[in-house]
């Protein structure tokens, strides 16, 4: 089952679409020019609901199929928001907006899914609904759990749902998936040490919570390494140390803020503890108090094992068998899709970008090379699990 004719028709289409997005792009939930181009897009397309303001921004497409049927219902979904970074690549249709730029790829998710639109509202050669889900604030705004909050799930009678992200350093022509914990939870803390200030020259007169802030930072990397079952995943990074504003005063507080990412509940939490644990202890030790802000963000996104196989068993009939990898690494960012399939069952897998700039680097861009692929498996998908009854018409 290679990649269908039709979208190599659609190519130079759908990539204009692409970087027309590309050229516009939007933050969070003010996504009103992209949303209003994919409703537009999908009307023209005669798909048979376009409903906007779904999630604040989010745009929600259904498609019936020859025969419908309510109880036969698959959502596919793709991001539209962009991240606060000045564009580098010098391309030719880059950022026309200063300081954000699409540089992870949802101009391409979103384009994919567009073309994939286009092509089942033609053919229709499926058996059930497909509902086609373009969400805002991906980017650290929860757009997936907003979209779900407002009743995507039941109002569109979704069964099951599927996702897809292309990667850099992935070649082109492949895909990658896992059961299981695909991508991780994304929790971030702020631990503000009080001491007390003095002369520089003096620091037996105070407690210095710099010092102490910086035996926290060196402490909190044994939690990973001395807590956390080896074959467990998790990381703990410090990213940022504030304290103090002289070079000869010893403040009265200082700041550590950075970021946990794990793949299992269990690890999770035991993480959140332990960092509690940590801070407070060596706090303590010093003589200065602690305040600590955990802030719980992006859940793990979890793949279904049977979503997952069906994904994986369709992205071999599109790419080919040696061209999947069924059992992936998992990556230790965070990704809100994880919110849609806590709700339902689905998949979320990896298309290959190729020899690209990393993600949320101001040089990265979309490969338009691998459109007719994303779209032909977005399709194959609906097809491969709705098919209609007694073959098609």
């Amino acid at each position: 089952m290679p990649i269908i004719n039709r979208f190599a028709e659609l190519h130079r289409k759908i990539t204009g679409w692409r970087r027309d997005f590309h050229q516009y792009p939007e933050l969070l939930y003010d996504v009103e020019r992209t949303a209003g181009r994919v409703g537009e897009l999908l009307a023209s397309f005669g798909v048979d609901e376009v409903v906007t303001g779904i999630g604040r921004t989010g745009v929600v497409g259904l498609i019936r199929g020859r025969r419908d049927s309510a109880s036969r219902t698959i959502g596919l979904r793709a991001d539209m928001d962009a991240l606060p970074i000045m564009e580098a690549t010098g391309k030719p249709y880059a950022s026309k907006n200063p300081g954000k730029m699409h540089a992870c790829g949802h101009d391409g998710h979103t384009a994919m899914l567009l073309g994939a639109a286009k092509y089942l509202a033609e053919t229709r050669n499926f058996d059930g609904r497909a509902i086609v889900i373009f969400q805002p604030a991906e980017e650290g705004g929860a757009g997936g759990k907003a979209m779900v909050d407002d009743g995507l799930m039941e109002r569109f009678g979704i069964e099951q749902v599927f996702g897809m992200h292309n990667i850099p350093g992935l070649d082109t022509g492949r895909f990658a998936i896992r059961k299981g914990g695909i991508m991780a939870a994304t929790d971030e803390f702020t631990i503000t040490v009080r001491g007390v200030g003095g002369h520089a020259a003096a620091p037996h007169g105070g407690i210095d919570p710099v010092l102490t802030a910086a035996q926290m930072t060196v402490a909190l990397q044994a939690i990973v390494s001395r807590n956390v079952d080896p074959v467990e995943n998790a990381v703990l990074t410090v990213t940022r140390i504030n304290g103090g504003n002289a070079i000869n005063v010893i403040p009265d507080s200082a700041m550590i803020m950075g970021t946990i990412r794990t793949l299992e509940q269990g690890v999770r939490e035991l993480m959140e503890r332990r960092l509690h644990e940590m801070a407070e202890g060596i706090a303590a030790a010093s003589g200065a108090s602690v305040k600590i802000a955990f802030r719980r963000g992006y859940p793990v996104t979890v793949n279904a094992p049977g979503q997952t196989e069906f994904a994986a068993q369709v992205a071999r009939q599109v790419a080919g068998e040696k061209n999947v990898d069924d059992d992936c690494a998992p990556m230790m960012a965070g990704e809100d899709f994880s919110y849609m399939a806590i709700e339902r069952p689905g998949a979320f897998i990896f298309i290959g970008n190729g020899n690209s700039a990393e993600l949320h680097q101001a040089e990265y861009d979309f490969n338009d090379e691998i459109i007719p692929l994303g779209c032909t498996y977005w399709v194959r998908l609906v097809e491969t699990a709705m098919p209609l009854q007694g073959g098609i018409s």
